[in-house]
């Protein structure tokens, strides 16, 4: 069993949305409503960005700066929500996930994109005057059921963290139980850090933490045996290594001091490492044909695209984020959003200019 700790100026005018469905902040949900009717808006859309974070704001900026028409539907669910802030990201370091969103809408909406609340429940492909297109479904916070056409699609989904079932494990997480050192490093140098197996990547994911402190242990969770050469390893950088099963994390005044097992031992730390499975929301993405795979890196599940450009095997939808590359750090996942906007307005361009020439 596991626990899920839940990690999205146009050149013929600005399009626009009901009031009450545009983000300019973090709003308090209206009181739901129920679906009663499909609310069409059969306006083209030059794209359409499901998923509202780093990625899919990053690539509806870069497609509004280019004049595009762009719509960002976000559920508002971002992956990194429970972590106290972002990392790595020049001249935003520290800065709260929440915020860093909040900056990043404004932005959009500036250039004249939309950022509507709501959440993706399917797309389909819309084949009106022969051209490629495409029909995506969405409810928004107050119940209605929507729909918005678009000629181009950009997926950001991102993934949810699957965690071991171990009591107390999913409360702390982004706190004092956090998955990348490059993200959470600093915040835990220098304590005693519990690593806890869930498989061959926790031996990897040890000797990485073993950089932010000295007292490191690797409790195996009866998830993996380290091999002699992981064990010299060990030995040569002075990490420990505890053989059980995990029942429970200790906390003592709202810290994390001590991994419980299954036969009463306690391994004190005060801070907890753990590799967890990734699984990638690719709900939208499957309506369209499109399946995560498992992922190359033994991490979990990805949907694949092109690893430079971000298009996917279907025409027209590009991925961005940790949908496609699940290793992907917040900066990493807006570099790719920027590539997949840039991307997709040259797609356009390409049809727009052949359209053109047909036209002579």
């Amino acid at each position: 069993m596991t626990n899920t700790a839940s990690a999205s100026a146009a050149a013929s005018g600005t399009p626009t949305a009901p009031a009450d469905e545009l983000v300019t902040g973090s709003p308090a949900a209206p009181a739901a409503e129920p679906v009663t009717a499909v609310h069409a808006d059969d306006r083209l859309h030059d794209a359409v960005v499901v998923g509202g974070g780093a990625a899919g704001l990053s690539a509806a900026l870069t497609l509004a700066r280019a004049r595009r028409d762009v719509v960002v539907i976000d559920s508002g669910e971002p992956r990194n929500a429970a972590a106290a802030g972002v990392h790595g990201f020049l001249t935003r370091d520290g800065v709260s996930p929440l915020e860093l969103l909040r900056l990043g809408r404004a932005e959009v909406e500036s250039y004249g994109g939309v950022v509507v609340a709501g959440t993706a429940t399917d797309a389909r492909r819309d084949g009106r005057g022969g051209a490629l297109g495409f029909v995506v479904s969405f409810t928004t916070e107050g119940g209605r059921l929507r729909t918005l056409r678009a000629r181009r699609l950009v997926v950001t989904t991102g993934l949810v963290d699957e965690l071991p079932d171990v009591e107390g494990l999913s409360d702390r997480w982004g706190r004092d139980v956090v998955h990348c050192p490059y993200c959470h490093g600093w915040e835990v140098r220098d304590r005693a850090i519990g690593v806890l197996g869930t498989g061959p990547n926790s031996v990897h994911q040890a000797l990485l933490f073993r950089q932010w402190s000295d007292d490191v242990t690797l409790v195996t969770n009866d998830a993996l045996e380290p091999s002699d050469a992981d064990r010299s390893a060990f030995a040569a950088r002075g990490i420990r290594i505890v053989s059980g099963r995990v029942a429970s994390v200790r906390i003592d005044d709202d810290r994390l001091s001590g991994l419980v097992l299954a036969d009463g031992r306690v391994v004190d730390v005060g801070a907890v490492a753990v590799a967890s499975t990734v699984v990638a929301r690719d709900g939208v993405l499957r309506s369209l044909g499109l399946e995560a795979e498992p992922h190359p890196s033994g991490m979990g599940s990805a949907v694949p695209a092109d690893p430079l450009t971000g298009m996917s095997r279907e025409p027209g939808v590009a991925l961005a984020g940790n949908v496609t590359n699940p290793g992907q750090q917040v900066v990493m996942a807006a570099a790719s959003g920027v590539m997949a906007g840039a991307v997709i307005n040259m797609d356009l361009i390409t049809e727009e200019t052949a359209a053109a020439v047909r036209a002579l």
